[in-house]
């Protein structure tokens, strides 16, 4: 069952197996398949916490939504050039929902985000930014709630943001990934005792 996370479960860990707990926590079985994959990926990497791991690192992002109005804050990504939710890499901390939670923070300036746990969704897509190799984001993904009346101001890493209904995303050119995690946000978003 979705819940808030408490303070003192999102202390930073270098321990991989906080990571491989997170991901293993997401028994939606239409994801059986990305599960497996990215808990092999983190078997087979013990530097899977860290950007220069080659082929690929862990990644934590948040979807950020609004309980009032059920819609859902993205932002216009400087580097890739599209619509993401907020954000980014692990870089050492295991503690993915901290990970997200953090990015979801920096990346949209709101103060009092709350994430919930255990993650919602699992993602392994490439990202091919300039300047850098083509790389996998092994993603695991949260529901991150914005306290009442937010404002999002974001920072140099994206050009724009803004809160939409989930319908709309599609015309926004957003993957099916985040199509899938904004319909798992509001899924979750009614088990929570906000």
């Amino acid at each position: 069952m979705t819940r808030l996370a408490r303070p003192d479960e999102l202390h930073s860990s270098d321990d991989l197996d906080v990571a491989r707990a997170h991901i293993g926590a997401v028994t939606a079985p239409a994801l059986d398949a990305v599960r497996r994959q990215m808990l092999e990926f983190v078997d087979t990497h013990p530097d899977a916490l860290l950007r220069s791991c080659a082929p690929g690192h862990l990644t934590g992002s948040a979807l950020v939504v609004d309980p009032q109005t059920r819609r859902v804050l993205v932002l216009h990504h400087t580097k890739l050039r599209r619509w993401l939710q907020p954000g980014g890499h692990a870089d050492g901390d295991a503690n993915l929902a901290a990970v997200a939670l953090r990015e979801a923070t920096e990346e949209t300036g709101i103060d009092g985000l709350r994430v919930a746990v255990p993650a919602i969704d699992l993602d392994v897509h490439l990202v091919e930014p300039p300047r850098e190799a083509p790389h996998h984001h092994h993603d695991v993904r949260f529901l991150v709630v914005a306290p009442p009346g937010a404002t999002a101001t974001g920072n140099h890493e994206s050009t724009a943001l803004r809160w939409v209904d989930a319908d709309e995303l599609p015309a926004l050119g957003c993957d099916v990934g985040l199509q899938r995690l904004a319909s798992a946000a509001l899924g979750a978003l009614g088990s929570l005792d906000l």
